[in-house]
């Protein structure tokens, strides 16, 4: 493929959505430095700049539990109200400035209580936080949707407790649901029930899957527990030989079954080669709904924009491939047609067209 080069200046001021993307993986760096000294949590730096440079060496280790293992910061900061309160509004703040229009945030409420806040409690202070902070973004001239996505731990045992949430909180910011954590040894399966239970409740969910863990993890995330999107999925690419798809890779791309991709991160945890070579390239062209996301922009370094300047420089992708996967995640997100729709027609399309 061959297309013009878009300078970062354009790049950040096209319109974006991201859907998966984790609140405890995106702090900024001087808010965890201040919030850890408040709570009297040592960090491996107090430089603020020394500080994101040790998440991204950290998280280059290609070992999905290693990077796993860099949240431990940031969840010491967010055991208080008042440290979720500001993350998540910050959280909103620097997506919009970003350029993104559409978000879904997703996190694990069990793993804020540490400091003595209940379930409901951690989930009411976010929604504050993003409602915070989606007001000071439409004040300023960059306005932004964020959607909450409610995850559950798969290697523990309160992944009920979090499908409930996402029930009850579902007409309160909460779009959907997820499980997350170590995928190998944890399959989907396991949390079968949860899984009806959300399907009963007319509640939308997406599974991490096909990341550390192969073909089993998507087929059972997707034939077995219905996921509507795959967090990750590159290992899908294990059923498509030669460009011909296997039945497993064929009935997620003809059923429109998004793949929320996210290439610096799936580097780091020893999922994909390069950019150049990551999966995400291959099956967009292969005509899978294949979404653009930063999974967790501290322990990754990135932003949306710098995954487009990325794929943009050294896999070639043009405007249109841009406008694509972002027309995707807008189509797949959890939030009503009509809203879908709107966004698309009337801030995504036209932003392109300003834009360039």
């Amino acid at each position: 493929m061959t297309a013009p080069r878009i300078d970062t200046d354009t790049l950040r001021r096209l319109p974006k959505a991201v859907l998966h993307d984790h609140l405890d993986g995106g702090l900024r760096p001087a808010t965890l430095v201040e919030l850890a000294a408040e709570v009297g949590h040592r960090l491996p730096t107090t430089d603020p700049d020394e500080l994101a440079a040790w998440y991204v060496e950290a998280a280059n280790s290609g070992d999905l539990v290693r990077y796993i293992a860099t949240f431990e910061h940031t969840l010491a900061v967010m055991q208080t109200r008042e440290g979720l309160l500001r993350t998540a509004e910050e959280y909103v703040l620097d997506l919009a400035a970003d350029g993104v229009v559409y978000g879904e945030v997703r996190y694990a409420p069990e793993l804020n209580t540490r400091g003595g806040l209940s379930l409901a409690e951690v989930v009411e202070a976010v929604q504050e936080g993003l409602a915070a902070g989606m007001a000071k973004a439409a004040a300023a001239g960059t306005p932004v949707r964020v959607g909450t996505l409610l995850c559950g731990m798969r290697m523990f045992d309160r992944v009920a407790e979090a499908a409930d949430l996402a029930v009850a909180y579902r007409d309160a910011g909460v779009v959907g649901f997820d499980i997350a954590g170590a995928e190998d040894g944890f399959p989907p399966a396991d949390h079968l029930a949860a899984f009806e239970h959300l399907r009963r409740e007319s509640v939308p969910f997406t599974i991490h899957a096909g990341e550390a863990y192969g073909l089993p993890s998507i087929h059972q995330a997707v034939q077995v527990c219905g996921a509507q999107r795959i967090g990750h999925g590159v290992r899908l690419t294990e059923d498509i030989v030669d460009g011909k798809l296997g039945r497993l890779a064929s009935w997620v791309r003809d059923r429109r079954i998004a793949l929320e991709m996210c290439p610096t991160s799936n580097l780091q945890t020893g999922c994909a080669t390069s950019i150049a070579e990551h999966p995400i390239t291959a099956m967009k062209d292969l005509g899978f709904r294949v979404t653009l996301n930063t999974d967790n922009r501290l322990v990754s370094g990135t932003t949306m924009t710098r995954e487009m300047a990325l794929l943009v420089e050294e896999a070639g992708w043009g405007v249109e491939d841009l406008r694509t996967v972002t027309v995707n995640a807008v189509k797949s997100a959890f939030i009503p047609f009509d809203e879908r729709k709107a966004l698309i027609e009337d801030v995504i399309l036209p932003g392109y067209s300003a834009a360039l």
